[in-house]
């Protein structure tokens, strides 16, 4: 079974037509045809390509554009737990926290130059220095942590930056888990999902729809960005403030009340299909 995804790229036809590099194998394109000459002459000026995929997954998002705002969420194989003890969970935001605070190479080239360093010092500070940053590209503005799944509202500042982002979390997360937890093999249920959040409406009603899923749980809250749209917490690599602007008037209403407000609208189009 095959679904077709339409893709329109500014650019000149006669470039594909020369051999422009076809998708990768990342972008999931199997097949690809240009369909350049059916388009009317005054469309001459835009490439127009049909990527085919076999039995896609329902979001599976793979092209971004910049300036987008996108509920990013993903879940153990088999909905298996990703998150089992509370060093995981400190060990995913360390990474995210990484990736997401600018990166002080000045600092990290100084303990590498001190001769009064110790070795792991200097180890630590070469990792960092070669580890992706992907601060200024993307911009965390929501998130929560389950046992088995997690989910992001993320925009994405620069072309493409979410999927290297998310690529890179992903691949170092797995990593850290298999080598704790004495075990091989996928830890996620495929490629992590996306979906476009197109309006501020949803944008709001998103960030309650993830924290609901945190401190809506049986034993204590789960980690989430939560306090931070409270106003007690800080945590410099979460940037809530596009959120928070629309409660910032003086008979605005604040968010936590937004938070104990039922929900209003469908959101099943922005969320996993059968949480």
């Amino acid at each position: 079974m095959y679904r077709l995804h339409y893709s329109y790229f500014l650019g000149a036809v006669q470039s594909l037509r020369e051999g422009a590099t076809p998708p990768s194998s990342t972008q999931q394109a199997s097949n690809w045809h240009d369909l350049a000459p059916l388009l009317r002459p005054g469309l001459v000026n835009y490439r127009f390509i049909v990527l085919i995929w076999t039995m896609p997954s329902r979001n599976a998002r793979k092209y971004y554009i910049p300036n987008g705002y996108y509920h990013i969420y993903n879940r153990g194989v088999e909905k298996r737990s990703i998150f089992t003890s509370t060093q995981d969970y400190n060990v995913f935001t360390k990474y995210l926290k990484e990736y997401l605070l600018p990166k002080d190479r000045e600092m990290l080239m100084s303990i590498i130059a001190n001769p009064y360093s110790e070795a792991a010092e200097k180890d630590k500070a070469a990792s960092l220095l070669r580890l992706n940053n992907f601060h200024n590209q993307v911009q965390l503005i929501a998130y929560c942590l389950m046992p088995n799944h997690f989910h992001f509202l993320i925009k994405q500042n620069a072309h493409n930056s979410i999927d290297q982002f998310m690529n890179s979390l992903g691949t170092r997360y797995t990593m850290y888990f298999n080598k704790c937890h004495v075990r091989v093999g996928h830890l996620y249920q495929g490629v992590y999902k996306a979906v476009e959040v197109e309006s501020d409406e949803y944008l709001l009603h998103l960030t309650r729809y993830i924290h609901k899923q945190a401190v809506n749980t049986s034993g204590s809250p789960q980690p989430s960005s939560y306090e931070c749209f409270l106003g007690v917490s800080n945590k410099e690599w979460v940037r809530p403030e596009e959120i928070l602007k629309f409660f910032s008037g003086k008979h605005s209403m604040k968010y936590e009340e937004f938070m104990n407000q039922e929900e209003s609208l469908d959101l099943s189009k922005l969320v996993l299909e059968d949480e």
